[in-house]
């Protein structure tokens, strides 16, 4: 199991809902194509599951 998590953003928030857009805020993403790495641990894992569809996930 890996420490950390790799994650992008591959879809605007434009159309998202309000509470998608604060967890991807939460999340440390700014922008499209914007990278952060964050720990694997599960407050991390339950925002990524709350935006799935907006986000590209990759274990490091």
């Amino acid at each position: 199991m890996a420490d950390k998590l790799k994650v992008t953003l591959i879809k605007s928030t434009i159309s998202a809902i309000p509470k998608h857009r604060q967890t991807v805020e939460a999340l440390g993403l700014k922008k499209l194509h914007y990278t952060v790495e964050l720990p694997n641990n599960s407050s991390v894992k339950g925002m990524l599951d709350q935006v799935k569809h907006l986000v590209k996930v990759e274990e490091i």
